[in-house]
């Protein structure tokens, strides 16, 4: 169907990518344990956004600008790199009663999504090699065929992360029952963060 070559092993392959733990998965987490369900979803709608700006630049080949200008691909990646580790930082440094590290606007949750998304320029090297293996060259039918396959992800990345919001909210019940528990949180979170900023930076 629209010029997808398989596509039960495409809906597959996109929910293996958004099971495997990244900074992705931990702004909803993140968001949700300090702003609730509305928060949850507004850093899932960020994290969509993300991905639907890289894929389509992906496919307009800003990959192989990034791979022929080495400059523009390190910049981007360090400032990716720099956001990472400074919100690791805040959230390892959290203390009992300390004001949240995210805000608890909702808004504030659908940028952080969108930053940490948009700002890893490997996501577009990867679509656009991801892309071609499920694209059939016989049927393909140009944007039409890639436009479903951008609506297909943003869909499936919903659902996955109204899931993770709802589960993360019904346990984040009863971790506030224990502030320190939630500290202990915080901290895995922030070395976490730490780590996917310092692989992003030096890491190929």
């Amino acid at each position: 169907m629209f010029g997808i070559s398989d596509e039960g092993s495409f809906v597959v392959a996109i929910l293996i990518f958004l099971a495997i733990p990244g900074p992705g998965n931990l702004a909803l987490l993140a968001a949700t344990g300090k702003g609730g369900v509305r928060s949850g979803l507004a850093a899932t709608c960020g994290v969509i956004a993300g991905d639907q700006v890289l894929l389509w630049l992906a496919v307009a080949g800003l990959s192989a600008v990034l791979i022929n200008y080495p400059s523009l691909y390190s910049s981007v990646k360090w400032m990716g790199a720099a956001y990472l580790l400074g919100l690791g930082y805040s959230l390892f440094n959290s203390k009992p009663g300390d004001a949240p590290v995210l805000s608890m606007k909702s808004d504030h949750y659908f940028r952080q999504g969108l930053f940490i998304t948009v700002l890893n320029p490997k996501a577009i090297v990867f679509y656009m090699a991801f892309f071609p293996l499920f694209v059939d060259p016989a049927v393909h039918q140009g944007w039409v065929t890639f436009g479903f396959m951008a609506a297909t992800i943003a869909g499936l990345t919903f659902l996955y992360g109204l899931l993770i919001v709802v589960l993360v909210h019904y346990l984040a019940e009863r971790v506030r029952a224990n502030p320190m528990m939630a500290v202990m949180l915080n901290k895995a979170a922030g070395v976490l963060l730490i780590a996917f900023g310092l692989k992003l930076a030096f890491f190929k």
